[in-house]
């Protein structure tokens, strides 16, 4: 009986080895930070801003007037005020180069200093008989509700772990900007209580009173603040 000789030519056939799934999800991270490197740096080249540029369309619906309420107060100052804000958030346990923000936002705007006259009643003016002399009492000047400008605040920088910058790959936060907004908001206020805008606004209210009341025939108008 004739044994059969195997060709010592022929390759031996060996399974394919399959990929661990660590490997899998190395791969997947290495593809997605090459996508957004990728990107960045696209962005950056001239002319390719024009070639593969974006265009926006305004499909917003009409403006729905809510209420109206009837304003009695005079707004006689305005302050304008500037803020750095740098706000940092980190997680415990992490490197901030793995995970957590660190922005650094400038924030612009104006907190206005009024005199409610709506709260003047008519044991608050006092005229005596020939119509020439007036005593006024009012309540004193109050500060306003800090508003941002939107065009003259702007983040300067933004600073961003890995797991942070992939999050935001695969969702939108339109209120990415919120806390420091807020932050700057609160700062504005803050010095706007700090500072002289109460008493320039009520300087600028007695000067405004005693030039109306003169225009109508006083010769002699006082005006006073507080209880």
């Amino acid at each position: 009986m004739t044994t059969p000789v195997k060709n010592p030519t022929r390759p031996v056939e060996r399974p394919a080895r399959r990929m661990p799934g660590w490997a899998k999800v190395l791969t997947a991270v290495v593809v997605v930070l090459a996508v957004l490197f990728a990107g960045l740096r696209l962005s950056v080249i001239p002319g390719l801003n024009d070639l593969f540029g974006t265009e926006t369309k305004d499909r917003s619906g009409p403006a729905l007037l809510k209420s109206i309420q009837d304003i009695s107060r005079y707004d006689a100052a305005s302050g304008n005020f500037q803020v750095v804000v740098d706000l940092e958030k980190d997680t415990k346990f992490l490197p901030d180069a793995v995970r957590g923000t660190r922005t650094l936002y400038v924030g612009a705007g104006t907190v206005d200093a009024f005199v409610d006259l709506g709260k003047v009643g008519e044991d608050d003016v006092t005229v005596n008989d020939d119509r020439t002399s007036a005593t006024l009492r009012l309540p004193h000047a109050a500060l306003g509700k800090p508003a941002l400008d939107p065009d003259r605040s702007y983040a300067v920088s933004k600073q961003r772990g890995l797991l942070d910058r992939l999050g935001d790959l695969f969702s939108d936060n339109p209120n990415g900007e919120q806390a420091v907004q807020k932050l700057a908001a609160r700062h504005i206020g803050e010095a706007a209580k700090d500072s002289e805008l109460t008493a320039r606004a009520e300087s600028n209210t007695t000067a405004m009173l005693q030039g109306l009341l003169r225009s109508l025939g006083f010769k002699e108008v006082r005006v006073a603040y507080g209880t």
